[in-house]
């Protein structure tokens, strides 16, 4: 018994102890920030895989999640490049939007 509450103990000490808010969900005020702590910060994510992220998982500028790069591969594409600088390339920003809207049917 003392064993088996120990290693309770052990668990719930170091589930506290881990970072498990929900980064899905943070808001951002523009797709370039949003992009740039994708790709500049801790994860490390090429501008493809973060505009992809951005587009399904972040509300950006107050709207709702899953809204801002249209549901159209061309709407896609004119939204992030109008709102990105150079970060990504245009194949870049392709291939994110096309990522995006394959997983958006999911």
């Amino acid at each position: 018994m003392r064993v088996l509450t120990l290693c309770l103990a052990s668990l719930l000490g170091l589930s506290f102890g881990c970072d498990d808010h929900n980064h899905d969900a943070e808001p951002f005020g523009t797709l370039q920030a949003c992009v740039d702590d994708h790709v500049n910060g801790a994860e490390g994510f090429a501008p493809d895989k973060a505009v992809t992220i951005c587009c399904l998982d972040h509300p950006i500028g107050g709207a709702a999640v899953n809204t801002v790069c249209t549901d159209t591969q061309a709407g896609c594409e004119a939204y992030v490049d109008a709102q990105l600088d150079t970060i990504a390339s245009a194949a870049q920003i392709t291939a994110g939007c096309a990522d995006y809207l394959v997983q958006r049917q999911n």
